[in-house]
């Protein structure tokens, strides 16, 4: 079987199944085999539930003791609720918004379930159980089943039957070096690839799962090293001058730059007059100066005779940045321009045609900016704010409206310096290390969940004193199977408990950005007093009259993404706080808040996270389907990275005959996607 085949190739794969795998980016016969499950249960046979210590899914007969009627919550949920006897003891069954659920179960008779056992306020219960018909002798012992990643009407039954009936017929060529198999003892790719699909043991899983993310990391590191060296050698880019008027526009700030941020403008000077494009990424904790850092390095740019664009995550913060050039080059003879999705229809054609003509010097704006009908006369550099919060190929299309441009990325995001050597293998990094002076300390503290109500007693002070406050939750909806809070029922339980006379405003990712605009408009104009947001308002505006944050549910974020959070406020002059609400359940959750309450430096902040949690959620890095990685978290196996880089520089500098071939059939791929690729 040739695993380059077309999916449809497969027995049982016609035109409709094969158009919803190829919407699951299942296009051939080889996607499928690489289309790994996302998450493994572990279900097993149990007899009683006294013994049950299992953390999957169970299998358990039993018989049907009661039925009871309905609740209705006040939310407007149905909970449905069936009693069960194992024979050893009662337990419950409950559906939720499934009320036909019961219908299949009569009193005193004998069935087989399936489901999690789970506490559920304070009762032994098995919330959302299926019933299991015709029980396989299989079904009597332990099994990993594989769950994958689903969309488009495709089942997980469907995936496991293409994979299983695949890998029957299939033979998969090793494609690692054999001196790295041997050196950490990895297992083959054939054997790494059945167990990931149908593993037998958690043992042999995490064998499988430790050589593919040596497989990804390796490749991944490679790409980098050959994509940096490849970019060095053939892009020949623009070299500038250093502009007589860079003095004049230092002398115009109304404030002296901090050493770290001279620093960082001299790197970038530095590299700006190299024939070589600059692809640098520029680090600064929350309130350093980064903006300031790009309008200037955007300046010498312009007096040099080229055009500049500066690309944000949202229409407000791009807004913020334009207010910012605006008036720090009002008297320098430079054209800004702001374009968003909310321009006008007359505003964006006026805007299109300046551009192209090369009447505009600055454009800054949001995903707008990408669009095929917006063309420069001459680009010269690219800043991407917030980088994370682009995909690879949005910032690709924008670096490819010029020829060899200079490439500036910036990141409020702390990355630990353990891990950014690896992560920005291919990039240039500076670090803004240093905060402006009169940036005054946030005051932290944490409270138990018990405890709340001093957090908001404490809002409503500070509103009475004429300030505002952020509120941040996890949730937008109530999730029965997670007690936290969400967005809509905080609204609910604060506007009626403590916020009824005071104008307050829901903030969420589900919202469209126009109306995410509006209400943080209106808060920044004083109307609205108290925003109730998910992180959404992680990057956002500046607002110095807010002087409290207040983070629900503070143990469900990682501490660099609290940080983040917590430097929405402290932006005015008045004194500010954090005040985090937490479930304290263990010395780990207290250690956290302890360093949060301690510290008010991103990166120590980011560097104790790694530690404590070793996590790529906290940094929000993993973007599947764009750098190329699937198993692996930068962030969680930095140790795997760290082998995986030194072997790649390894094979980088060899002239082994079966290396160079590996390094020939990366580099072509390199070549072919060139154009395409962006590797900021």
């Amino acid at each position: 079987m040739d695993v380059y085949s077309d999916i449809t190739c497969l027995k049982g794969v016609g035109p409709k199944t094969g158009e919803n795998l190829k919407k699951c980016c299942i296009f051939s016969i080889l996607d499928l085999l690489l289309y790994f499950p996302r998450d493994y249960e572990m279900i097993s046979s149990c007899s009683s539930l006294t013994d049950e210590k299992n953390i999957g899914k169970l299998i358990i007969n039993c018989k049907v003791v009661k039925i009871d009627k309905d609740i209705r919550t006040k939310n407007g949920k149905t909970i449905s609720t069936v009693i069960f006897n194992d024979g050893n003891n009662i337990f419950k069954g409950k559906w939720f918004n499934q009320p036909y659920m019961k219908n299949y179960f009569k009193i005193n008779c004998d069935y087989t379930i399936m489901g999690k056992l789970q506490d559920f306020k304070g009762e032994t219960s098995i919330i959302n159980p299926t019933l299991v018909k015709n029980r396989s002798n299989e079904e009597n012992s332990e099994k990993i089943m594989p769950k994958y990643p689903l969309k488009s009407g495709i089942t997980n039954s469907l995936i496991a039957k293409l994979v299983n009936y695949v890998l029957k017929d299939v033979d998969i060529d090793e494609n690692l070096p054999e001196w790295i198999i041997n050196r950490y003892k990895l297992c083959s790719l054939d054997r790494a690839i059945r167990i990931i699909h149908n593993p037998s043991s958690m043992k042999e899983l995490q064998e499988a799962r430790r050589r593919l993310k040596f497989q990804e990391l390796f490749t991944y590191s490679l790409k980098i090293l050959m994509l940096k060296n490849y970019f060095n050698e053939n892009k020949k880019g623009i070299a500038f001058k250093i502009s007589d008027e860079l003095k004049l526009l230092k002398e115009k700030l109304p404030y002296d730059l901090t050493k770290a941020q001279n620093r960082v403008i001299r790197e970038i000077l530095i590299d700006q007059k190299k024939e070589s494009p600059m692809n640098r990424l520029v680090q600064g904790d929350v309130g350093s100066g980064k903006t300031v850092v790009a309008l200037i390095s955007a300046f010498n740019i312009i007096k040099n005779g080229y055009q500049a664009v500066i690309m944000a995550p949202t229409e407000i913060l791009a807004t913020q940045h334009y207010l910012e050039a605006e008036k720090l080059f009002e008297d320098f003879n430079i054209n800004v321009k702001l374009l968003c999705g909310s321009t006008t229809q007359k505003n964006k054609e006026e805007i299109k045609r300046d551009l192209k003509d090369g009447n505009i010097d600055l454009i800054i704006g949001t995903h707008a900016l990408i669009e095929d009908n917006v063309e420069f006369k001459n680009l010269g550099v690219v800043v991407t704010d917030e980088q994370h919060r682009f995909g690879v190929m949005q910032r690709s299309r924008l670096t490819n409206k010029g020829k060899n441009v200079d490439t500036l990325v910036m990141t409020a995001t702390p990355i630990p310096r353990t891990l950014s050597l690896y992560l920005y293998g291919d990039l240039d990094v500076s670090v803004i290390d240093e905060l402006p002076p009169g940036r005054q300390k946030i005051e932290t503290h944490y409270i138990k969940e018990d405890l709340k109500y001093k957090a908001y007693n404490f809002a409503l002070e500070e509103i009475k004193k004429g300030r505002q406050v952020y509120i941040v939750c996890p949730l937008v909806e109530e999730n029965e199977d997670l007690d936290l809070s969400s967005v809509e029922n905080l609204y609910s339980e604060l506007k009626e408990e403590y916020f009824s006379e005071i104008p307050i405003e829901i903030l969420h990712g589900k919202m469209t950005p126009k109306i995410k605009d509006e209400v943080m408009n209106r808060f920044k104009s004083g109307e609205v007093k108290v925003v109730i947001s998910t992180t959404v308002i992680e990057v956002g505006i500046n607002v110095p009259n807010a002087t409290l944050m207040i983070i629900e549910n503070a143990e469900r974020f990682g501490l660099a993404q609290l940080h983040q959070l917590r430097g929405r406020v402290g932006r005015g002059q008045h004194k500010s706080y954090c005040i985090l609400i937490s479930n304290i359940k263990n010395d780990i959750i207290r250690r956290r808040m302890e360093i949060m309450k301690s510290s008010n430096d991103g990166f120590f902040i980011a560097e104790q996270d790694l530690k404590i949690r070793g996590s790529g959620e906290i940094f929000g890095f993993r973007q599947h389907g764009e750098d190329g990685l699937i198993l692996s978290d930068i962030a969680e196996d930095i140790d795997i990275l760290k082998m995986a880089n030194l072997e790649a520089k390894k094979l980088i500098e060899s002239n082994n005959e079966k290396d160079i071939k590996i390094k020939n059939e990366i580099f072509k791929k390199i070549e072919q996607t060139s154009k395409f690729i962006c590797f900021n």
